[in-house]
């Protein structure tokens, strides 16, 4: 029994994650960005976060950007070249880029978490392409092994009504699956995929709404 589940993340090279913030950092929007890299929404918020922090990655998202002069665009895109070369890079840009003139800052009511971003985290089961083959962590009996979405750091960005969804997780290769298994329960192959669209609707009835693969979510 499985669920919608979540395509694979495209892998992004660290020299890609490199400029996603560099863009991002530019006035590069998220959705931009997406597109630019072929991957979700999920992905770019992730690695930003990763890179910059949350309290840098929220001021900049929240920062309106268009009453920048030309001048100060100039200033900027050196800071930009040179951001990486800093020892501190974060902190140094923080410092230099609250102290730019002609700069609007929105009202601080937004939150990353949202229910809109977090509508975007996931992606509907009837639009995933799956594997021809995973496979699934289960327990002696062949149980499912479920999991609430907040025992999953990656995810925890999400409002605690989403962290509180119960869900399965899938994994596309072996070696992975079978390090997420413990010594009582045990890897079984699914060969069929499309079983996850066809019991969508007896896990949702047994309060299993997401399936988390790789770092990929998709909605039942």
């Amino acid at each position: 029994m499985l669920s919608r589940l979540f395509v694979l993340a495209k892998r992004l090279s660290e020299e890609q994650k490199k400029l996603i913030v560099k863009s991002f950092i530019s006035g590069n929007t998220l959705e931009n960005l997406a597109e630019e890299f072929a991957c979700t929404k999920t992905t770019i918020v992730r690695n930003l976060k990763k890179f910059l922090g949350d309290k840098k990655f929220k001021e900049l998202i929240n920062s309106d950007k268009k009453f920048i002069t030309k001048e100060d665009n100039k200033k900027e895109k050196n800071k930009v070249n040179n951001f990486f070369e800093q020892k501190n890079p974060v902190e140094n840009y923080e410092e230099d880029y609250l102290s730019s003139s002609f700069m609007e800052i929105v009202p601080l009511d937004y939150e990353i978490d949202n229910v809109q971003q977090k509508d975007l985290a996931s992606l509907p089961i009837s639009d995933i392409e799956f594997p021809n083959m995973v496979y699934m962590v289960v327990d002696k009996k062949i149980e499912l092994e479920t999991k609430y979405l907040k025992e999953y750091p990656d995810w925890q960005f999400l409002s605690q009504d989403e962290l509180n969804r119960k869900t399965i997780e899938i994994h596309e290769d072996l070696k992975k699956a079978k390090r997420a298994c413990n010594k009582e329960q045990k890897v079984i192959k699914v060969p069929n995929t499309d079983i996850f669209k066809l019991v969508a609707p007896i896990l949702l009835s047994r309060g299993i709404s997401r399936i988390v693969s790789s770092n990929k979510l998709i909605a039942l």
